[in-house]
């Protein structure tokens, strides 16, 4: 099982969303050239710039017409209620009207939490969600599962970010830690690819598909936005395990489509 993880597109409309809009594109131009072609395509959150619907409109239009299977995660410049309205129902929230959820593949489960915590930046899941992933897991434990949010649920030595992390990630390692057929935790929020071990699996984060963040790692230093190589993860399921790779978009040689 082959799963390309994008994240914080960051899309916008007005006089300067073209950016935004492009890095995407270009991004899942990337997805659709890899031999073989992934399952599918997770966006783990920052889906949109502002949370509004208009914005979830046009991250519709770039992502109607993709010929792959693209599943959407809340990040803390989204809004719930605005996704739900512009994606409940649809395959792009699994079918159905709720910001988690999960997609059964016949080699794996692939799960969608939200982290959104509406009035801060920082992520938090919740007593009900997490009893939910609980119960969740251990309903498909004989194939691999990967667990994707936004808030990266451990400190990566950037304290700005730091500061902005998933608050309740103890209680999420206790979930993970009860099912070992956890192959990968997957975040974004960092514009940053990481990698670090969590609750007995690895926890990676995807780079932005927009614009970087500096690695700043001294709290006398400000944290900014930098033109970095924008690129995505391929996440390889297979064997009980996985394989994580980063694939470059706008510094690659690699053959882009069109869609």
């Amino acid at each position: 099982m082959l799963i390309a993880q994008l994240s914080d597109p960051h899309v916008t409309t007005g006089p300067l969303a073209a950016e935004q809009a492009a890095g995407l594109h270009r991004a899942l131009g990337r997805v659709l050239a890899l031999r073989p072609r992934p399952d599918c395509v997770v966006i783990t959150g920052d889906l949109v710039n502002n949370g509004r619907t208009d914005e979830y409109v046009a991250l519709r239009e770039i992502i109607g017409r993709f010929p792959l299977p693209v599943h959407l995660a809340t990040g803390n410049h989204d809004d719930r209620e605005s996704l739900l309205d512009t994606f409940g129902g649809t395959p792009y929230l699994g079918g159905g009207f709720s910001a988690y959820y999960h997609v059964d593949h016949p080699d794996g489960t692939l799960v969608v939490l939200d982290s959104l915590a509406p009035g801060g930046s920082g992520g938090r899941l919740g007593d009900d969600q997490l009893a939910w992933l609980d119960g969740l897991l251990a309903g498909r434990p004989e194939v691999p599962a990967v667990v994707c949010l936004h808030h990266p649920p451990v400190a990566v030595g950037v304290p700005a970010a730091d500061a902005i992390r998933l608050a309740d990630s103890d209680a999420l390692a206790e979930v993970i830690g009860r099912h070992p057929h956890v192959v990968r935790v997957t975040a974004g929020h960092l514009h940053r690819a990481v990698t670090a071990g969590f609750a007995g699996t690895v926890l990676t984060t995807a780079p932005s598909t927009w614009v970087q963040a500096s690695l700043t790692m001294s709290d006398d230093e400000q944290i900014g936005l930098v033109a970095e190589p924008t690129a995505f993860l391929l996440h390889r399921v297979a064997d009980g395990g996985c394989v994580t790779h980063t694939v470059q978009v706008s510094h690659a040689a690699g053959q882009t489509c069109w869609f």
